[in-house]
Parts: structure tokens; C-alpha cells; sequence
């Protein structure tokens, strides 16, 4: 029997993410069978657009876990007496499950997840595939002895192991799938030795310019790995990832004009596009009263723009405003193409955005961009 109408359960979340065409296959049995309460610690916040709010009372959390939004299982690293930046969670329940759709896991394979968080993912693949099948790491030693403790407790015991996600695990061997459940600025070509050639592997990145990309490679048998971006992913960043939201800039401020729109750089397409452009150009943006969005972009040689509506500022070395609005009229040129026409080359040399086809390499110098189809 049902409980109270007015309370929402687990099993609407779940009902929702198939009625939404992500649980496809067998997968909607499993997560009806792993409960994501099970993976939730009594002490959580809430992730606001400025800052992380505790929830108080059984009500609330119940709510939030048989909610689809992110729910914040740490702060600060678990150092006491900081600022209260998020720094582990437990995910998105749809973008979970749009990832291990696109894992394309059957049976037999062997999957590493990087990143075992509060061990609410490690628990679905085991699910679908075995314990014994499946491979995760956590960096950090307490949200990794807490996700061993509750998969023990839900009858899961895959193969944990504490350590960096981003060196490869000792004595493996050779994984079908791997998975990374925290944002990485780049693929390390250590993972992707890990993977057998024609392998997936599917991973959010963000880089400078990007607020968050979800990418699916496939293994190649020289090594390298081809793939497109799956839309929009944000999630925490790998710990060694990190990097400071802005550059230091120094100089009076100068005001100009602006020829473009800033809530268009927060496209994802551009933002791909952008980002292979601009290289060391960050961005990050902020919601302003009456819909608009302000950003504030900083190049690594020194200059430094802020925009908002009709104006814009610009500090420091050079015209990095010009520069962006080149980069937009550029990719107007090319089609305005959207996010999943944009794609990733992953080689022991490094990686590159490419556009509609892997040979359609986005270079940063005057005129290396695709132009039309």
C-alpha cells in the first residue's frame, strides 16, 4: 500500500526518471532496488546558487533524497571551520542515470568508477552487474571508509580502494567501462590505459571556460580515445583538478560598449567552442535581477573583462572583450553549432575539441576553426 499521497517516495523519483526515457532496459529494476536513502548520511546541505544550507529535520532530508537534485554529504574537505564550499556529494539521480546509459554496460563487464562518493552509484552497477565486476576509488580515506560501511550494509561488497583517481590502480588490469563520478579538467591518459581498446569511458569535464561537459570516448587501439560531448554535466572537480575560479588582474577598470549579449557565452556549444579558442581564458557567471546574467572573464596573461547587459569593463593586458566577441562571430560563422556536434580526441600528447568530425580539430591560431559544414 501506498502512504500518505501528499509525501513522495523513492519509487515516484524512479518513476519519473523512466517516464523521462532514462531507465532504459534493466535499469529501472535497478534503481528500484537500490534505495538511495541507504547512501545518505543524517548531516547534508542543500547546494544554493551562492552557498550550501544545512537541512534540519526528517521531513526535509526525506524530501531532498527522494528529490532529483544533488545533496551535499560534505564541506570543506571535512575540515571544520571553513567556508562551506561543497566538496563531496551524493548526485543528481538523473544525470546518474543518463550516465550509466551511456556507460552501455552488459553483462560481464568490468567497470572502475573514480570517485565512490557516498557509494550510491558503486551500489547500482553492482546491482546490474556484481559486486565482483565492479571497481571503485575515493581519495578522500573518511567519505571512503562511510561508502564501505553502506554498501556492507545493502549487501554490496565491490572491490574499494583509497587512493588518487587519477593514477592508474595498481594490478588491475584492464576494465570494458569506466566512469568518473567528479570533474575532470582533462582525460589522463593513465585512466584511459586502463581501458581495453574499444572501452568507454564516460566522464563530466570542465575547463576554464566550460561551467561542465559530459563526454563519452571510446578506447582506440593505439591508445587514444574519440568521442562526443553528451550535453551539460556539472559535478565537483577531481581534488588534484582544482583550479581558482579567476586569475589575478591589476589595473583601472575601462569601460566600453558591449557588443554581445553575456548570457550568450554561457551556451554550451559556444563555451566548447570558446574554450578551444581561448585557451587560459576563465569564465564564470552570475544571475543578476530581471533575468540577465553578469560574467567575469580573465586571461592568463593578465587581462580581465566584466559584463552585464549593454556595458562592459575591461582591466588589465589587452582587449580580452574583443577577443571573445571575435570567438562569437567565429562561431556564428560555423553555424552556431550545439553542444553534441562538438567532440573530444584524447592521446598521450594531450586533447582537442573537435567539430562534427574528429578531423575538424579547433586549433587557436588566426582561422583554425571549422567554417560551415
Amino acid at each position: 500500500m501506498r502512504g500518505d499521497p501528499g509525501v513522495r517516495t523513492y519509487a515516484d523519483l524512479v518513476g519519473e526518471l523512466a517516464d523521462r526515457g532514462l531507465l532504459a532496459g534493466r535499469w529501472r529494476q535497478v534503481f528500484e532496488a537500490v534505495p538511495r536513502s541507504e547512501f545518505v548520511p543524517a548531516e547534508v546541505w542543500r547546494q544554493l546558487p551562492d552557498r550550501c544550507v544545512s537541512v534540519v529535520g526528517a521531513d526535509a532530508w526525506g524530501a531532498l533524497v527522494n528529490s532529483d537534485e544533488p545533496i551535499v554529504t560534505q564541506l570543506d574537505d571535512g575540515v571544520v571551520g571553513g567556508p562551506g564550499v561543497a566538496t563531496s556529494s551524493n548526485s543528481m539521480p538523473s544525470m546518474v542515470a543518463r550516465m550509466l546509459g551511456l556507460l552501455d554496460v552488459e553483462n560481464g563487464v568490468r567497470v572502475l568508477e573514480i570517485g565512490t562518493g557516498t557509494g550510491y552509484v558503486a551500489a547500482l552497477l553492482c546491482e546490474r552487474l556484481g559486486a565482483d565486476l565492479v571497481h571503485s576509488v575515493e581519495v578522500d580515506p573518511a567519505v571512503a571508509g562511510r561508502a564501505a560501511d553502506a554498501l556492507a550494509r545493502a549487501g554490496y561488497r565491490p572491490h574499494l580502494r583509497v587512493g588518487d583517481g587519477e593514477q592508474a590502480w595498481p594490478g588491475l588490469g584492464l576494465v570494458d567501462r569506466l566512469i568518473a563520478t567528479c570533474a575532470l579538467r582533462f582525460v589522463p591518459h593513465a585512466l584511459l590505459r586502463q581501458v581495453r581498446p574499444g572501452g568507454l569511458v564516460v566522464a563530466p569535464l570542465a575547463r576554464e571556460f566550460w561551467s561542465g561537459a559530459l563526454v563519452r570516448l571510446r578506447v582506440q587501439g593505439d591508445g587514444s580515445a574519440v568521442g562526443p560531448f553528451c550535453g551539460g554535466a556539472t559535478y565537483m572537480p577531481m581534488r588534484s583538478h582544482r583550479v581558482p575560479d579567476l586569475h589575478e588582474v591589476r589595473g583601472r577598470g575601462r569601460a566600453r560598449a558591449a557588443g554581445l549579449d553575456p548570457a550568450r557565452l554561457l551556451d554550451l556549444g559556444f563555451a566548447l567552442f570558446a574554450g578551444a579558442r581561448l585557451p587560459g581564458v576563465r569564465m564564470v557567471h552570475q544571475s543578476v535581477a530581471g533575468g540577465g546574467v553578469r560574467v567575469w572573464v580573465t586571461s592568463e596573461v593578465g587581462g580581465a573583462s566584466t559584463a552585464s547587459g549593454e556595458e562592459v569593463w575591461q582591466y588589465g593586458i589587452g582587449l580580452l572583450w574583443e577577443e571573445i566577441e571575435q570567438t562569437w562571430w567565429e562561431y556564428e560563422s560555423a553555424g552556431r553549432p550545439g553542444a553534441e556536434e562538438f567532440g573530444l580526441t584524447v592521446t598521450d600528447r594531450g586533447q582537442q575539441v573537435w567539430l562534427r568530425d574528429p578531423g575538424g580539430i579547433i586549433g587557436t591560431g588566426k582561422g583554425e576553426y571549422p567554417r560551415g559544414v
